[in-house]
């Protein structure tokens, strides 16, 4: 049940978010005004009749008066441009690898003793 209704409640939070909230307020009027004409037309009739612009329900009214008000407190196009944050990533610098190729240090392997003596043999296995 929590489940359902967080997923309910973050539902209508991306539908407000997305000023999609209006547009699913107009497909409930439709939906309310067609099944309203399907009770005394056929559906051709009922569709032609739902989607008329001259008989608009008070819902479908209220709608558009809150669309029009949305888009005017929308700042102008110039306004956004004057204001316009610009969001980057910088990318780091690459990596580079560079292994040194260096010899060995020529005063270290003269400094180095050198063994002389034979490696001794194993004791002979009796």
């Amino acid at each position: 049940m929590r489940k359902k209704f967080s997923t309910a409640c973050l539902l209508l939070a991306w539908l407000c978010a997305n000023g999609a909230l209006l547009d699913v307020v107009q497909v409930f009027a439709w939906s309310r005004m067609f099944t309203g004409y399907l009770e005394t037309m056929n559906v051709t009739a009922a569709l032609r009749a739902t989607f008329d612009p001259a008989k608009p329900c008070e819902l479908c009214v209220s709608v558009t008066k809150a669309q029009e008000t949305a888009q005017e407190k929308l700042p102008l196009a110039s306004e956004r441009a004057a204001g316009k944050l610009v969001l980057a990533c910088e990318a780091p610098a690459p990596i580079v690898f560079d292994p040194k190729q260096e010899d060995w240090p020529a005063a270290l392997a003269s400094a180095a003793p050198v063994r002389r003596d034979p490696v001794p043999l194993p004791p002979p296995r009796v």
